[in-house]
């Protein structure tokens, strides 16, 4: 089977069109409330902040330095969007971790994969919020541990000309393993047993994590990111790396 970026984008493309089947558009729209949610509460925090500390240092909008503060909307447009899209993953992921998983779950039942060999269920989604948590909270030591570094290279005159091409990379593998958790932590593989086939499907994984960072800086697509990857995530794992050895 090819191994290559164009791949695992189209992975995720058809996991989009997944979600909007009848028998899992329920289990997509909690992730998307979710995603909704903390979109629209994170840019509602930052606008009213902002607009507060426009009003104590730059009151009059008419004035001399009203030039300045129609500069600093737009620029502070540009900065929240940021904000958003790298914090977003984390803040999400974290509510919204057990009903993932429940996602993955339902969208491999559908595929004809084998069922995970666990109880399924309202009492086991409860039962799993905790470990979900702690896997969440795991993952993003993962990230920091690796993040801040190359965040380091940034700083370093000539290095830094390479900083924003591995920050990409690194992003882009980064959320391939967020959502390949969720279809096989429903098969009890571990951390590195996860890491270990990703890896082995590198370049499909890269292309996966890098379509979804082009999709969740597009408006509108942005909120339908989580499920879509959720499900695009399972149908990589489903297709290609259930059956890697060992």
């Amino acid at each position: 089977m090819a191994n290559n970026p164009l791949e695992g984008a189209g992975y995720l493309m058809r996991g989009l069109g997944l979600i909007t089947r009848p028998g899992l558009r329920p289990f997509a729209l909690i992730p998307l409330i979710v995603n909704i949610l903390v979109f629209s509460l994170l840019i509602w925090l930052g606008i009213d902040q902002f607009e507060q500390l426009m009003d104590r240092f730059l009151p009059d909008d008419e004035g001399w330095l009203g030039w300045l503060r129609r500069l600093l909307w737009p620029l502070f447009a540009i900065a929240l969007l940021l904000v958003i899209f790298y914090t977003f993953t984390v803040i999400a992921n974290l509510i919204a971790a057990p009903f993932n998983g429940l996602l993955a779950e339902k969208v491999e039942h559908y595929l004809g994969g084998e069922p995970a060999k666990q109880p399924t269920g309202v009492k086991q989604l409860v039962k799993d919020i905790l470990p979900s948590l702690l896997s969440e909270l795991r993952k993003m030591l993962y990230f920091l541990l690796r993040a801040i570094p190359l965040l380091i290279l940034f700083l370093i005159p000539v290095l830094n000309i390479a900083a924003p091409f591995l920050w990409m990379a690194f992003s882009a593998w980064f959320l391939a393993l967020e959502y390949g958790d969720y279809p096989m932590a429903n098969h009890n593989l571990a951390f590195k047993e996860q890491h270990r086939r990703l890896k082995q499907a590198r370049l499909a994984s890269l292309g996966f994590g890098g379509g979804l960072t082009l999709m969740m800086m597009v408006p509108i697509l942005n909120f339908v990111a989580m499920p879509a990857a959720v499900a695009g995530a399972t149908l990589l794992w489903h297709e290609r790396l259930r059956n890697m050895e060992h």
